[in-house]
């Protein structure tokens, strides 16, 4: 299984197939992914990330071992003291994956994008949790701002369902407006005229970089790197 993770949208197929983790991240991220990809530490994930530099120099990061040149660069499972520390949060976050899944894959169907981007964002965004609430006022499972609730016909942020498609609506458009997925998720949390901004590239606010890496560190160890 190498790292190369496969964006499966209609509206965008053609121009991004078979994209591997170094392309979809610049080479300073990349050479992050390491650390940041230790917020799979979050409640239930306990994938360990391999990383393989091929013959041209391009870093490939998988959450399997990739064959003769793999290198650990970070095991993921907690000690029994930290599992024993997060046994309720544990608790909490499973059954609330298990309980919003359904409308995850609802609207991953509606707006044709992957359900594991969606999981990973919605981790990010909120670990599930469809009460969370930010300090810069942003609600709900994918964090939406009441400008984005608006623009998508959100009438009630806190209503899971109302929420997710909003908030799924909004990545799509984000995708189709930017081919890339780093683009795209940078602009969800920075907005697009950031990015845009930037010259089309993810804006140098800490926060973006982080949260970046954060999805793509959860959309890894989701299995998805095919």
């Amino acid at each position: 299984m190498s790292a190369s993770i496969h964006l499966q949208t209609s509206r965008a197929r053609h121009l991004m197939q078979a994209v591997s983790v170094a392309s979809l991240v610049p080479m300073a991220m990349a050479m992050a992914i390491s650390v940041v990809v230790a917020v799979t530490s979050t409640p239930t994930a306990h994938a360990d990330i391999w990383k393989r530099v091929d013959k041209n120099g391009m870093s490939h990061f998988s959450n399997e071992h990739m064959g003769k040149g793999s290198v650990l660069v970070i095991r993921t499972k907690p000690s029994r003291a930290r599992r024993a520390s997060h046994g309720s949060a544990s608790s909490a976050f499973a059954r609330n994956k298990e309980r919003y899944t359904p409308l995850i894959e609802k609207a991953a169907r509606q707006f044709q994008l992957d359900e594991n981007l969606i999981h990973a964002v919605v981790r990010a965004e909120s670990a599930y949790n469809a009460d969370a609430l930010s300090k810069k006022g942003a609600v709900g499972l994918m964090q939406l701002m009441p400008g984005t609730a608006q623009r998508y016909g959100v009438g009630n942020r806190n209503d899971p369902m109302q929420n997710l498609k909003g908030g799924v609506n909004y990545l799509s458009d984000l995708m189709f407006q930017f081919r890339n997925i780093t683009l795209a998720l940078a602009a969800y949390n920075a907005g697009e005229n950031a990015v845009i901004r930037y010259g089309n590239k993810i804006p140098p606010y800490a926060e973006t970089r982080h949260y970046v890496q954060k999805v793509i560190g959860f959309y890894l160890a989701s299995g998805k790197a095919s």
